[in-house]
């Protein structure tokens, strides 16, 4: 994912989760933030060190990037999200991160209803 599709600096995570609403599924937590007049959505990961080590967390930053490019068409430009795995999310595969990721979105009222 490019760099102007991520939430980089501290600054802005804390403004997502401090004004952001939450929502969450049993792996993971999304804080959504709506902001007016952007181009397109912007994501920020978070894998915490319970999910396991560097090398799993890195997986699992991997299969929510690759699971967002595919649901890019389908998420709402004018939002900042950020997304936290919970520990559970080291077992799961890939279609199963896509799933939970999907479920999770539309809870948090992140993607587009079709």
């Amino acid at each position: 994912m490019r760099k102007s599709y991520r939430v980089k600096k501290e600054k802005e995570f804390q403004k997502v989760f401090v004004s952001g609403k939450s929502s969450a599924n049993r792996n993971f937590v999304v804080y959504v933030l709506p902001k007016e007049d952007q181009k397109h959505f912007r994501v920020g990961i978070s894998v915490g060190k319970k999910v396991g080590n560097a090398v799993q967390r890195n997986a699992v930053k991997r299969k929510i990037r690759a699971s967002l490019q595919e649901l890019r068409e389908n998420l709402s430009p004018d939002v900042d999200f950020i997304i936290i795995a919970r520990p559970s999310v080291a077992l799961l595969s890939f279609q199963e991160v896509y799933s939970n990721l999907q479920h999770v979105l539309k809870l948090a009222k992140v993607m587009k209803s079709n």
